[in-house]
């Protein structure tokens, strides 16, 4: 019954609201910025090495590498897998959508959180949705029920669904039993990821930043060998995609089931553009101009979904495996991979995965760790907390491992839509700020000068780190 309730109100909560908010959001701000996703897409990759003005600091780089390592994930194996098998071709290219104008979105909510980040007492950066709800918003509890809607998806809806997706891609093999398998790769996975969150925040960055490259590019390499090895489906499979994302009567006819409904549920889960996560590790960074952070979190969205999701759909649609509702998930993973490079295709996968896994599962408890701050007042926990919560937090990460696959997306999805309705209408009403510090920086970047932000430049006097 509970599934079930989760369910239909995770199919409502897609079919009629966030489709509207969520695209009508990115559209909104396209507009506003003039087209930030695509005029600054070359200021994107400039930015992003730069060194920051204090040697030791965090840097845009390793502010991207931990929103990358909570976007990229088994959202983009998993994720697109169930999405082209249930939803069908068109749910590509509705991700596709969802990336373009949610990159808008992204800009704008990272801005935000730079220009409001705030400074601990070791001189490290902090901040996120919580901060300028409070701040520009003025109401606490508000920003309280972001923040402990972030840890209930991150620490709990987030987590519980890699760690299912990891021990399901462990099903192609032999050795695998239903009820056995799943309780040893859950244990062994919650020990890793216990054993590394005991180092705190500052070792999830090291460890992201070093792990998300190596994973992005071994996984680029594999998909782009098996879509070039069978070149010659490729038109039919972008043929079909366009096809069927413009199948309209097909599409409100089963609306909740439909190529448009799938593409922004998996497309939201894998980039989350305008959820409100990312914004919490972009204030982390220590950068000239708030801008400079809107920006290359944008760029994350476009690695995540432009990059990532389509070589997993383009690998899968033209491994020769056709997808079907029966193989949603992992199963057609390992069948597309086994059909096009034979035995060691689900060996990769598995190999991915477990990477892809990692990263993500640190990347969001280390979100979980900036709110715990915010909730305690903007002090950090004392350690026996702390202690406790990663205990628990492992031990959900245990439990997502032995839940069913229906169950683990839908509570995420639900719990992700909840950011989602908190944090879209409210950078709908304070975007303007991020907007007017894009007007500066762009001002600064013609006179050919490295933008530096003052916050009275575009007449603000509430931020802590601007003045």
């Amino acid at each position: 019954m509970f599934a079930q309730l989760i369910g239909t109100l995770s199919g409502w909560l897609y079919s009629y609201i966030l489709i509207f908010l969520l695209i009508g959001g990115g559209l909104y701000f396209t507009f506003k910025t003039r087209c930030v996703q695509l005029k600054y897409f070359g200021e994107c990759i400039r930015v992003v090495g730069e060194k920051p003005p204090i040697s030791g600091s965090v840097s845009s780089f390793h502010a991207l590498m931990v929103s990358t390592a909570s976007r990229v994930g088994t959202g983009n194996i998993i994720g697109v897998s169930t999405a082209v098998c249930l939803g069908g071709y068109g749910a590509v290219f509705w991700m596709w959508v969802i990336a373009l104008v949610g990159g808008a979105s992204a800009f704008i909510e990272s801005t935000l959180a730079q220009i409001y980040k705030r400074r601990d007492e070791n001189g490290h950066f902090y901040g996120g949705p919580a901060y300028y709800i409070e701040t520009c918003i003025k109401n606490r509890v508000l920003a309280v029920i972001f923040a402990v809607s972030l840890i209930l998806t991150y620490g709990a809806g987030f987590n519980m669904l890699a760690s299912y997706n990891l021990q399901s891609t462990f099903s192609a093999y032999g050795f695998y039993h239903a009820t056995i398998t799943p309780v040893i790769i859950g244990a062994i996975t919650a020990a890793i990821v216990f054993y590394c969150l005991a180092g705190g925040g500052r070792r999830v960055i090291n460890v992201t930043s070093v792990l998300v490259p190596f994973m992005g590019l071994l996984y680029v390499a594999v998909a782009f060998y098996v879509v070039v090895t069978h070149i010659g489906l490729l038109p039919g499979v972008l043929g079909k995609i366009f096809a069927d994302a413009f199948d309209f009567p097909a599409i409100f006819g089963g609306l909740s089931g439909s190529c448009l409904v799938y593409g922004i549920k998996r497309g939201l889960y894998s980039n989350e553009a305008g959820v409100g996560s990312a914004p919490n590790a972009a204030a982390a960074a220590d950068v000239s101009h708030p801008v400079k952070q809107g920006l290359v979190q944008m760029l994350s969205v476009f690695i995540d979904t432009l990059v990532l999701c389509t070589c997993t759909a383009m690998m899968l649609l033209c491994s020769g495996t056709a997808p079907s509702a029966e193989l949603a998930g992992a199963p057609y993973v390992q069948a597309a991979l086994k059909g096009a490079l034979g035995d060691i295709g689900p060996v990769i996968i598995t190999v991915a995965m477990a990477l892809f896994a990692f990263t993500t599962l640190l990347g969001n408890l280390y979100y979980c760790d900036n709110l715990l701050i915010y909730l305690n007042g903007k002090k950090r926990p004392d350690k026996d907390f702390m202690l406790g919560f990663r205990i628990v937090a492992a031990l959900l990460i245990f439990v997502g491992a032995i839940i069913s696959m229906g169950l683990a997306w839908d509570v995420a999805d639900v719990l992700m839509g909840i950011m989602a309705l908190i944090n879209v209408p409210v950078i709908m009403v304070i975007g303007g700020r991020a907007i007017a510090a894009l007007g500066d920086y762009a001002k600064q970047r013609q006179a050919g000068q490295n933008p530096v932000f003052k916050a009275a430049s575009i007449g603000l006097t509430d931020t802590e780190c601007w003045k």
